[in-house]
């Protein structure tokens, strides 16, 4: 589709995207209620519907709602990212398309050389055949082969499936390697682009709101610093690499306005983000790609045109809130479907076949200052909404404070009551009879005071009254409604350092019981993290390299994106200990064959906080060191027989005084004793991990 240039009949765009966005502005004013009701517990304000009696003189707001703020957002942060490692990973699809799950030499190949058997000569393998120097080794791993075997196993004369002996035969698994280097590049280009730090703010409006909201990845020029060194002058010069890489951005929920007819993402025809920018960020506009200048001049020329909406005179601590944005620039960000009427009006050429396009328009006024096709493939809408609590048939979700709202209030009540009441039973309060005292004196009572009496009246004329505490009743009330708040929430005092019971957390192993069940009960928010927003990212991530990053062709294929949260929520000392006991019941030599200890070990390290890439070869690179482990052991125990031949019987005979026939191994039985065969000998290929440590 082509674009005409800039043109003043971008009117109807214009009216088409105002209008959608009253239309999302109107329908989400139900929400803004309820996030500034959150915002204002969390922060400790009385909102202007709150009266106070005349005879409460306490305003006292006790905090509880940002303490559990704070704590369901530690524990989000320490489950997804305690380990330091992001909780995204990559694994092949169950039956992985146009790659090999497993792929090995052709036998033929192996065994003819020369390429004998199909008549292409010994040219035809660039990897040769035994006996002319250029077989591949045992235990040959993928970047041995070739950096993109995972693509080329066909012309490399290699065949799918896995090979018939693995021990004896080259064998590779394309698919997993594809995973394997996707799921590093992912991971660096999260590094890279800070996604840790922007995650936090989600997670914490997240919890605070309800909602937490997910810009990207977007393309954008990267420089990368490097110094090389001038192989004429030897000289170290300095060289600025440009390089596209991914981008993302936390979009607070107050600027985001989605389609009033959808419940997710999902269902969404549109979104409308709205920007406020300064002069300079509004001019800085023309420096990014498809920005029409010259609506942005025109723009800078009319003047500031933020408008101030009706929630923002209370989020800020301010009075005159107009002059926050009196410099300011409203630009609409728009993301969605175009009609085709429209699309034609503005200058898209249109397909007839299609009723609508999906396009990404910016506006400030009456301009357009931007409007393309979708850039995505596949089509998407670049934002990923993450409920902390799903909410019932409406788009945003439910946050903590609106959780225990009820219970934030009648705590607040009893507060102010059991402070009102110390300040009455904690002072006199004096019944004066004036007809007994003399005219005209001062009724203020202080230490040392003196009233003067009438002559001749009896009686006490001054009487001190006491009012009776009820401190106790109204504090008993207020810890009865922090529980009801720990039960509303999920998240229980003890978790953010407030000890409420008394006898399981006298042990460790008690408060390990205790942390483990409060962990658990944030494992719906966690999943919903996995489903609304770490698959997504991993996914989008997936499709911004499959459809940009060229520099990384080996990184594609059938390929599934994993989220890892919900797996953190086990307590690590126990799933350690799992992992412990699973591995001692696998041990069992006919329940050997069918573990994958090389996972096994992945988990174990995981779940010490340990990097398993850092301390665990993979399974070509153990191959390799067993064999050399092997010729080790082979050496030493060659050695020790050598110096023990006191003890030893003739070669290939049992040791003196043992039985051929015993195999209870106290006292020999079959055991052959001799050199073990080094790498050439004959036996060697033959030979098993067991037999070659035998001596």
């Amino acid at each position: 589709m082509d674009k005409k240039p800039y043109k003043e009949e971008y009117d109807p765009l214009v009216g088409y995207i105002r209008t959608r966005f009253q239309q999302a502005e109107t329908s989400r004013l139900y929400d803004e209620k309820r996030w500034l009701k959150a915002y204002r517990n969390y922060r400790g304000l009385y909102g202007a519907e709150m009266a106070f009696r005349d005879n409460e003189k306490s305003k006292v707001f006790v905090k509880i709602t940002k303490t559990k703020v704070l704590a369901s957002f530690g524990q989000i942060i320490e489950v997804l990212f305690g380990s330091g490692k992001f909780p995204i990973g990559v694994e092949p699809t169950p039956v992985p398309e146009e790659m090999a799950e497993y792929a090995h030499l052709k036998p033929q190949q192996m065994q003819q050389p020369n390429g004998a058997a199909n008549g292409n000569g010994a040219d035809a393998n660039p990897y040769g055949y035994p006996g002319d120097g250029k077989e591949i080794p045992k235990g040959a791993t993928a970047d041995m082969l070739m950096e993109n075997l995972a693509q080329n196993y066909e012309a490399l004369g290699l065949e799918e499936g896995p090979a018939p002996d693995s021990r004896s035969m080259p064998q590779i698994e394309p698919a997993r390697i594809a995973a394997e280097k996707l799921q590093k590049v992912l991971h660096d280009q999260l590094e890279e682009t800070d996604a840790i730090k922007i995650l936090r703010h989600v997670f914490f409006e997240m919890c605070l709101l309800g909602t937490g909201i997910l810009k990207g990845p977007f393309t954008e020029d990267k420089v990368y610093h490097k110094w090389d060194v001038d192989p004429e002058t030897n000289e170290e010069t300095y060289i600025a690499k440009i390089k596209s890489a991914p981008k993302l951005e936390a979009v607070s929920c107050w600027d985001f306005y989605s389609d009033p007819n959808a419940t997710n993402m999902n269902d969404s025809e549109y979104v409308i983000q709205r920007h406020s920018f300064n002069r300079q960020q509004f001019a800085d506009l023309m420096k990014r790609p498809l920005f029409e200048a010259d609506a942005i001049r025109a723009c800078l020329e009319m003047g500031p045109n933020y408008q101030t909406r009706g929630f923002e005179s209370s989020l800020y601590d301010r009075e005159n809130i107009e002059n926050l944005y009196k410099n300011r620039f409203e630009v609409l960000e728009y993301w969605g479907l175009l009609d085709k009427r429209i699309a034609k009006e503005i200058g898209f050429d249109h397909d007839d076949e299609l009723d609508v396009v999906s396009v990404n328009a910016f506006i400030c006024g009456n301009k357009v200052l931007r409007c393309t096709i979708n850039p995505f493939t596949p089509t998407r809408l670049p934002y990923m909404v993450c409920p902390y609590e799903l909410n019932p048939y409406q788009f945003f979700g439910i946050g903590i404070p609106e959780n225990m709202e009820d219970s934030q209030q009648i705590m607040n009540g009893h507060a102010r009551m059991a402070i009102d009441n110390l300040a009455l039973s904690g002072n006199l309060i004096f019944d004066i009879d004036e007809t007994m005292l003399v005219p005209g004196q001062d009724m203020k009572v202080f230490p040392g005071k003196i009233f003067r009496r009438q002559s001749g009246q009896p009686g006490q004329a001054v009487h001190g009254l006491k009012f009776p505490s009820t401190t106790n009743e109204n504090m008993m009330m207020f810890d009865r409604f922090r529980q009801l708040a720990d039960e509303s929430t999920g998240i229980p005092s003890y978790s953010h350092g407030t000890t409420g019971v008394q006898t399981t957390t006298r042990t460790a192993a008690g408060m390990s019981m205790l942390m483990g069940a409060a962990a658990l009960s944030i494992k719906t928010v966690i999943k919903n993290i996995d489903d609304y927003l770490l698959k997504p990212l991993g996914k989008t991530l997936f499709y911004w390299n499959m459809q940009f990053n060229i520099d990384k062709p080996e990184i594609k294929g059938d390929l599934e994106i994993k989220a890892r949260g919900t797996s953190s929520l086990m307590q690590k000392e126990v799933r350690s200990q799992r992992l412990m006991t699973f591995m001692q019941t696998a041990a069992n030599p006919s329940l050997a064959p069918f573990v994958k200890w090389h996972t096994i070990l992945k988990e174990v390290a995981k779940s010490l906080d340990i990097d398993p890439e850092q301390v665990i070869n993979d399974p070509d690179r153990a191959a390799i060191f067993a064999q050399i482990m092997g010729m080790a052991n082979g050496t030493q125990n060659n050695t020790t027989a050598a110096g023990g031949q006191a003890q030893m019987g003739p070669t290939g005979q049992a040791p003196a005084g043992a039985s051929a026939t015993d195999n209870t191994g106290a006292g020999g039985g079959n055991i052959g004793t001799g050199n073990v065969p080094l790498p050439g000998e004959a036996g060697y290929a033959q030979a098993t991990p067991d037999t070659r440590q035998r001596s």
